[in-house]
């Protein structure tokens, strides 16, 4: 036996509203040893994504959610430490999901290897990983944009926001972002090339967003919800597409949430509106690694990972800075 020892997160209580630190057990467990066809990662990275508040709710979603006393589940990346898995040997990086903890023990299931020679291994659970994919796909896939069409996005400077504007403009599109913040808002308009962006917090949305776009909208690529939809909804063309990847603004809710007002839109515009996740293309992921990849290598994609210190004991008021909007970037946990 290893005499490392293993820092683990454990659900102890469903949360309600805001994510709080007596929501977790933080305990330390002895290192478990790898069976037959499995390999021990030491994780490095931590990924923190919206997804986590749904994970821990007890209502019906697209995986089964966090059981009480279970690890915390979450996308990591780590190193290979001891292997009796064919396909994985020590000193290979791994991606997928191994959970918030410092090892991890995998049969290889929703894990695969990364090219640590290509890009930083935070990058690989932020624009090379599970956001990039989800950007990749949502837009090109389910929003399906076309040259000289108007690309929306609400939360533009998140992770996977920001790649879904600059996918828009490297299809040849007019990209237009929503973010919290005049800093947010030129960082997405000066670093990141978008056409323009609304400061929904400045109060103006609706004239913002006709202003911003005035030959409507054609594909909106949705991470929001709430009053952001209903303006959204109000300015959409006929035929226009809805990429739903994320509600964040109901995931701390604790009343129903109304909306959205303005649904009717979906009739009168004939508008297509589809909910996907990640794993809807899951053996296509190499396919989105090397688009990715090669527009970045390029020039053509930028990428952001806001790293944060603290390891595993800082994961509860770290994970919370995505509903507050503290972050710029993919929002990483180093450990």
């Amino acid at each position: 036996m290893s005499g490392d020892i293993n820092r683990v997160v454990r659900l102890k209580s469903r949360p309600v509203g805001m994510v709080k630190r007596e929501d977790f057990d933080i305990v330390d467990e002895p290192v478990a040893e790898p069976g037959d066809g499995e390999f021990r990662v030491k994780i490095g990275y931590v990924s923190l994504d919206p997804a986590m508040r749904g994970w821990m709710s007890a209502g019906k979603s697209y995986v089964p959610p966090v059981g009480i006393g279970e690890t915390m589940r979450s996308f990591s990346v780590g190193l290979v430490e001891a292997s009796n898995h064919p396909g994985f040997k020590v000193g290979d990086a791994v991606a997928g999901l191994l959970g918030v903890q410092t090892h991890a023990i995998s049969n290889g299931e929703r894990c695969y290897k990364v090219d640590p020679a290509q890009a930083p291994l935070e990058r690989w659970i932020g624009g090379l990983g599970m956001p990039g994919q989800t950007a990749y796909f949502g837009l090109l896939e389910v929003g399906e944009p076309k040259e000289g069409e108007t690309v929306v996005v609400s939360a533009a400077s998140g992770a996977v926001g920001s790649l879904v504007g600059q996918i828009a403009k490297i299809k040849g599109c007019r990209a237009v972002g929503i973010a919290g913040g005049p800093e947010k808002c030129r960082y997405v308009v000066e670093e990141l090339g978008f056409d323009a962006c609304i400061d929904y917090k400045a109060g103006n949305l609706v004239e913002d967003l006709k202003a911003a776009c005035p030959d409507g909208v054609d594909v909106y690529f949705e991470n929001v919800g709430g009053e952001i939809l209903d303006a959204v909804l109000a300015r959409m063309n006929l035929f226009g597409r809805i990429a739903v990847c994320g509600l964040i603004s109901a995931y701390n809710s604790t009343e129903p949430v109304p909306g959205p007002y303005n649904f009717r839109s979906v009739l009168v515009n004939r508008l297509r509106v589809r909910g996907f996740i990640v794993f809807d293309f899951a053996d296509r992921i190499p396919e989105a690694v090397q688009h990715l990849g090669e527009w970045a290598a390029a020039g053509k994609l930028k990428m952001r990972e806001d790293v944060r210190d603290g390891g595993v004991d800082a994961f509860p008021d770290v994970l919370n800075l995505l509903y507050t909007g503290g972050n710029l970037g993919k929002l990483v946990l180093k450990l």
